[in-house]
């Protein structure tokens, strides 16, 4: 009878690492080269905000941004069950930290996550109009929390940010994109390019909501066909296949917290109208 010798779990552990590390650096590398080429192709500015006249479908965000605010502190009341950006997505680990960065995913690479969208159908339908939209959540930040700089994977996206919850000392829960800073505003829109470097602070005391939702860069057909099959790629690869398991994961997870406040809450409505009934 033969024997199988004991596997060396930490030196498979840092040969997985190292090939993710490998094919990442070798990915990002990638982008990096077809970034001028996306540029090249744009129809709209390549400057780190664009004007959001350049995208009329944004309107809508804006018209209805209360009732987007009004799902988004809905779905805080599980917040211990929404998870940390770097538990979706092991490649945030640089910059996300503990929970203080949680994420309330709705978008993933072009699709929907049904159990996370039921929990915000209106958002859903207003993100359903977004041309081409590829990923979108709420962004919840703690107070006293910094995002180091770092830079997005390809220039042929945008990202768009909606104000929502948003700390009283405005001008401290800032974002700088290049050299550019900005604060964000209840109800107020702007779209940047996350390729370039950025970094975000929360100075306040208080917690930090909006919504994040990017979408592919308007460009020339060339631009186009090369996006496509840059995220097609993409989807092969671990960047993409990790965060979506985890995202089905939590989508689960979040779904039966929040069914169990449900429950929780008729039967405590339940037991005040039993004690309303036996005082009458």
């Amino acid at each position: 009878m033969s024997i199988t010798p004991p596997q060396d779990t930490s030196a498979l552990h840092r040969m997985r690492e190292w090939r993710r590390r490998t094919i990442y650096t070798a990915g990002e590398k990638f982008t990096r080269r077809v970034t001028r080429f996306f540029g090249s192709q744009s129809l709209v500015p390549t400057t780190p905000y664009i004007d959001n006249t350049e995208f009329p479908f944004l309107q809508m965000f804006t018209d209805n941004w209360e009732k987007i605010c009004d799902e988004a502190r809905e779905i805080l009341k599980n917040r211990e069950a929404i998870p940390a950006f770097q538990e979706v997505s092991p490649d945030q680990g640089a910059i996300a930290t503990g929970k203080n960065w949680r994420t309330f995913f709705l978008y993933g690479f072009g699709e929907k996550l049904p159990k996370n969208c039921a929990q915000a159908p209106f958002t859903t339908s207003l993100l359903d109009k977004v041309p081409n939209i590829e990923i979108s959540w709420f962004s919840i930040l703690s107070p006293g929390y910094h995002i180091p700089p770092h830079q997005g994977v390809t220039k042929g996206i945008l990202r768009a940010h909606l104000g929502l919850i948003i700390p009283k000392e405005q001008e401290k829960c800032r974002i700088r994109v290049d050299q550019q800073i900005r604060h964000w505003k209840p109800g107020e829109i702007f779209v940047l390019d996350d390729t370039y470097e950025h970094e975000v602070w929360n100075d306040t005391t208080d917690e930090r909501v909006i919504l994040i939702f990017d979408f592919d860069r308007p460009m020339k057909w060339r631009g186009r066909a090369l996006l496509k099959f840059f995220i097609g790629a993409m989807k092969f690869t671990a960047f993409y296949q990790e965060p979506k398991k985890n995202l089905a994961s939590f989508e689960d997870r979040f779904e039966a917290a929040t069914r169990r406040n449900n429950e929780n809450m008729e039967k405590l409505a339940d037991a005040a109208e039993a004690a309303r009934k036996h005082l009458n």
